[in-house]
């Protein structure tokens, strides 16, 4: 195809949406790469620490859309530092050098500032999409200098998930001009403080392209009647408070308005909820594909049950394990398109929680779900017998995370170790990329891995084998991983320093609470130059302390282009 013009060549390209397959094309000759290069405009880092904001901006010079992740994906279980880093602002300061047509910026686990949303407010002209997941650092003040700045720009999608924002004050809101009318998207359901009611409605009023809205629990029933009056072309609703007397007029007003909401196809929030409230919705269940009640904690397992019978359209479903066994069978009965379950703990300290789910629930799942392929699974109990019968029933998983409440539980009837189970799970799934293990393991189950699953991208391993030969089945079996997160399991230096060319083709490795020592970690970083050996010490000064016979508490390796990172805190060591 050489023969064929740069802008044929650019046009072909368009058509591929895959980073993979974008990458893959760059390599086949020195014109393609050109042509890629100058034609890329949506690039994904998934370490911001393994490229510079300088080598990204010289790589592709035309970039419009940019996903960047931060901190490794332990922070989410609280085994990172807060401080550890993984800071936006080094990253927008250069883009607002190079990339003035810069129209998106998603961010995961990074730290993002009030400063740094000022900076992204005022210097992009045409900046349409911020998502901000699971990042921290910045407050009220930050939301409200990007909502003052969209005076003369077209944002169209503003998405906060999983965030503490610091309130400052609760009148960003009225901060967007009212000039200001192309928002299809606004996600704040996680923010905790008041909220500008008349500037919320006065905001969805003007914008008639509005689609996606998920509001927080300062919200009330009464305002949100409002605004499903304003907006009834909204396709996916996150509702905030969902409290009322069903005999008040607001409630009944309420029942007449959500049943010419048609368009409505996801549905979350209930953060505050009445559990009499929940039949007022179901007139639009039956159009529902997604329904996300993992934080309702007010809805118990017999009302849950009487709402799924509603939803028969459903292809994803986020719930609480408050549900029980009976109610993921009811699932099973009516959720035929389920192509994606997560169910949580809705006690997951075990207090009291005897509605948690076991095996039963989701052995039916995979008798009465056959689109499955995507489920997180938090129960109090497992079987090999039960994790054989999902494989069997469920073939097409491509990611399958187990969390057994108690993580080193054995089988619940024989009391054998879950290898076979697992066993099973990685045999029969031949497409599966992410996995996540729990339960009493020995090593066989990681020979298992090894030996079967040819397509894993990322393994998730905690309280799990008895010695290096469990880590070193996966590392030399599992040609296509690119993320191995280990914590509290027994495997050492012989594991880690076995194969380090392996490293190389890999994003990342943490290991914590493992066996690893200092003199381990200083042998691999002396041996692979072009990887980040970080030891993180968060109560000692390590130089001082730590011998090298002396086990590290947390240690993360990652690939990197451009050496040791500057921003380091002193508790973490880059060797």
């Amino acid at each position: 195809m050489n023969y064929f013009p740069e802008e044929v060549l650019e046009h072909v390209f368009d058509f591929l949406t895959s980073h993979r397959d974008r990458n893959a094309v760059s390599l086949v000759c020195k014109s393609w790469f050109m042509v890629e290069r100058s034609s890329r405009r949506s690039v994904f880092i998934g370490n911001c620490y393994a490229v510079s904001p300088d080598r990204l901006i010289a790589r592709f010079p035309r970039v419009r859309s940019l996903t960047l992740k931060g901190k490794p994906h332990f922070a989410d279980f609280n085994l990172v530092p807060h401080d550890w880093g993984g800071y936006v602002y080094p990253w927008i300061e250069a883009m607002v050098k190079s990339y003035s047509e810069l129209e998106e910026l998603r961010l995961k686990r990074m730290i993002v500032s009030d400063e740094s949303l000022e900076l992204l407010s005022r210097s992009f002209v045409n900046f349409k999409s911020l998502v901000l997941v699971s990042c921290e650092g910045f407050t009220t003040d930050g939301l409200a200098a990007l909502a003052s700045n969209c005076r003369y720009k077209f944002l169209k999608e503003l998405d906060l998930q999983e965030i503490e924002v610091e309130e400052r004050r609760g009148q960003w809101l009225s901060c967007f001009p009212d000039s200001f009318t192309s928002l299809e998207s606004l996600n704040f359901a996680c923010l905790k403080g008041e909220v500008n009611l008349g500037a919320l409605e006065r905001l969805v009023a003007r914008c008639p392209n509005l689609k996606n809205l998920r509001l927080s629990r300062a919200v009330p029933l009464n305002v949100l009647q409002k605004i499903l009056i304003q907006a009834p072309q909204l396709v996916d609703l996150g509702t905030g408070s969902y409290i009322h007397d069903t005999d008040s007029e607001d409630y009944q007003k309420m029942k007449s308005v959500i049943v010419k909401c048609k368009s409505v196809r996801s549905l979350s929030g209930f953060l505050d909820v009445a559990p009499h409230c929940i039949s007022s919705i179901y007139p639009i269940c039956s159009n529902l594909t997604s329904l996300n009640l993992s934080y309702a904690t007010g809805i118990n397992g017999t009302e849950l049950t009487k709402l799924i019978l509603h939803c028969k359209k459903l292809q994803r479903l986020w719930i609480l394990d408050s549900i029980g066994d009976k109610g993921l069978a009811v699932v099973a009965s009516t959720c035929k398109e389920l192509e994606e379950l997560r169910v949580f703990p809705s006690d997951p300290y075990l207090l009291g929680n005897a509605a948690a789910v076991t095996e039963e629930g989701l052995v039916a799942i995979s008798i009465g779900c056959p689109k499955l392929h995507s489920i997180l699974y938090f129960c109090q109990q497992m079987t090999n017998a039960a994790l054989i019968a999902v494989a069997k029933n469920c073939p097409n998983f491509t990611r399958f995370r187990l969390c057994i409440l108690d993580p080193t539980k054995p089988d619940a009837v024989t009391l054998q170790p879950l290898d076979e189970g697992f066993g099973a799970i990685v045999q029969a799934c031949k497409g599966l990329r992410r996995l996540s293990l729990s339960g009493l393991l020995t090593d066989q189950v990681f020979l298992y891995i090894g030996m079967y699953a040819e397509q894993l991208e990322m393994l998730s391993i905690a309280f799990a084998g008895k010695s290096d030969k469990g880590m070193l089945y996966v590392l030399n079996g599992c040609k296509k991983l690119r993320k191995l997160e280990i914590r509290d399991s027994p495997f050492g230096n012989g594991a880690l320093l076995r194969d380090v060319g392996k490293y190389e083709t890999m994003r990342s490795l943490w290991m914590s609470s493992c066996e690893v020592t200092l003199g381990g970690c200083k042998a691999l970083a002396k041996r692979m130059p072009t990887l980040n050996v970080e030891v993180i010490n968060e109560n000692d000064q390590m130089d001082d302390i730590l011998g090298d016979d002396q086990r590290v508490e947390k240690m993360y390796l990652y690939r990197t282009l451009v050496g040791r990172r500057i921003d380091a805190p002193d508790f973490v060591w880059t060797l």
